[in-house]
């Protein structure tokens, strides 16, 4: 059953029914303009013999005379005095047959307008006859419509026969041409079947498979269909590869937070034992809570910047309001002088307040993280400027700048450089934050960086 639902089958026997509707209408309409042809001649000669036989020279009573009638013509002959002459007129010269009642009858019933009518005459079958009424009496007249009748019958013949070749060429030819004309459909099906045989659950997929290029044409309609599967299966491939990276990232993630949360833990861990095995010292106690301290704000901070990237993953929205640009990054700036005496702060403002939207306190925290970067990575005596321009800001350091390896990992989460940085504390999420921030407030950042001319330039929404 299945086999006839396919689009192949169905196009043949569309086809097919198509093909044996057209001929059938064809037949129809042939047989019956050659039947009404046929006809129409068969009047035309019983009105030509009728017409013959009333010219009969005045006076003379109605009778029949078979010299100028053909064979197997019907004539009766009813006079005005009521006597009448009925016969089939034979092969041969003078040959007649007499009607019998029934046969008469039909006859007489006729109208006598002279139009010629069909008449059943029993076993001498169907004619064409035609009644005229004259000074002398009615004469009717008809021809038999055998001959008429065995021509459309053997064309009707014919025309089955050829209906019934046609429609099997149909289905032959039909069959085959459709078959071929679907084959790439059926290339565009099995490149679909692979793919989903492929195991698309989790891991690495390699989705490679595509429609080959010769089924991609646009101006045919498997063309579009193989080349909206290809499209689909891009998709599906770069979706499954961001799946992938993802679902590393976040195995990376955890790795590197268990890692940077074990530091601090294994040390408040020592030093309460510290603590509790010298309880008689004061001095050892001290020490002990002091590193605690330490510890634990080191873990908090951490555990802080954590829930805030998760938030920001999960598209928690930020505040938007106007925040003046300028009066931020004074303040930043100056805090930077007071934590890092040893390099040289620079800061470039325009004439005009720079006000920008977003979350002041977030913003604050992106300017402080980039300006702590530049600080903890660089050495002493390096110079740091910070601009600002409308809609964003820089900062530009001369230092040694980011390994070329590093630089296109920078705001990755848990990135630190190498040593050619000066690297110092942190958790390496710094700029992870910058680029988290940003992105929910609808800005960006971009990285410059080579020995000696290091830029992040931070683009925002202006006020």
């Amino acid at each position: 059953m299945s086999r006839w639902r396919s689009l192949t089958a169905r196009l043949v026997l569309t086809a097919v029914a198509l093909v044996a509707v057209v001929t059938a209408l064809v037949a129809t309409v042939t047989t019956l303009a050659m039947s009404d042809r046929l006809h129409d001649q068969v009047d035309t000669e019983v009105r030509e013999a009728l017409s013959s036989a009333t010219r009969v020279p005045p006076g003379a009573p109605l009778a029949i005379d078979p010299r100028n009638q053909a064979p197997g013509t019907v004539v009766l002959a009813i006079s005005s005095d009521g006597r009448d002459d009925s016969a089939v007129l034979g092969d041969g010269p003078g040959s007649r047959r007499e009607l019998d009642d029934d046969q008469v009858a039909a006859l007489e019933d006729m109208p006598t307008d002279g139009r010629p009518r069909e008449v059943d005459l029993g076993a001498l079958g169907s004619y064409r006859a035609a009644a005229l009424e004259l000074d002398r009496g009615v004469l009717v007249l008809g021809l038999p419509t055998a001959d008429v009748d065995d021509a459309v019958r053997t064309l009707i013949g014919w025309e089955v026969v050829l209906v019934l070749l046609g429609v099997a060429a149909a289905a032959v030819v039909g069959s085959v041409v459709v078959r071929r004309q679907l084959r790439p459909l059926t290339e565009v099906a099995r490149t679909a079947h692979e793919v989903a045989a492929l195991p698309l659950a989790s891991g690495d997929v390699d989705l490679s498979t595509r429609v080959p290029a010769r089924l991609t044409d646009d101006r045919t309609e498997v063309g579009q269909v193989g080349a909206a599967l290809n499209t689909l299966l891009a998709h599906v491939g770069s979706a499954l590869a961001a799946r992938h990276r993802s679902e590393q990232q976040v195995r990376q993630f955890v790795a590197d937070a268990s890692h940077e949360l074990r530091t601090p833990l294994a040390t408040i861990a020592g030093y309460t034992e510290l603590a509790r095995r010298r309880p008689d010292d004061p001095e050892a106690t001290r020490t002990a809570l002091a590193k605690v301290e330490e510890e634990s704000g080191r873990m908090t901070s951490l555990v802080e910047d954590l829930l805030l990237l998760a938030r920001l993953d999960a598209g928690r929205p930020l505040e938007s309001e106007p925040v003046d640009l300028t009066l931020l990054l004074l303040e930043a700036v100056s805090d930077a002088r007071v934590l890092a005496p040893d390099h040289h702060w620079r800061l470039d403002l325009p004439e005009e307040s720079v006000m920008v939207l977003g979350d002041a306190q977030r913003l604050h925290q992106v300017v402080s993280n980039l300006l702590s970067n530049a600080r903890r990575h660089t050495p002493a005596g390096t110079t740091v400027a910070v601009s600002a321009r409308p809609g964003g800001f820089s900062v530009h350091d001369d230092g040694p700048g980011f390994p070329p390896d590093l630089a296109e990992h920078a705001f990755e989460r848990f990135v630190r450089g190498d040593a050619s940085r000066q690297r110092s504390g942190g958790a390496g999420l710094g700029l992870a934050l910058v680029r988290a921030i940003l992105e929910a407030q609808g800005g960006r950042v971009e990285l410059r960086s080579a020995p000696g001319d290091t830029t992040l330039r931070v683009t925002l929404r202006p006020a």
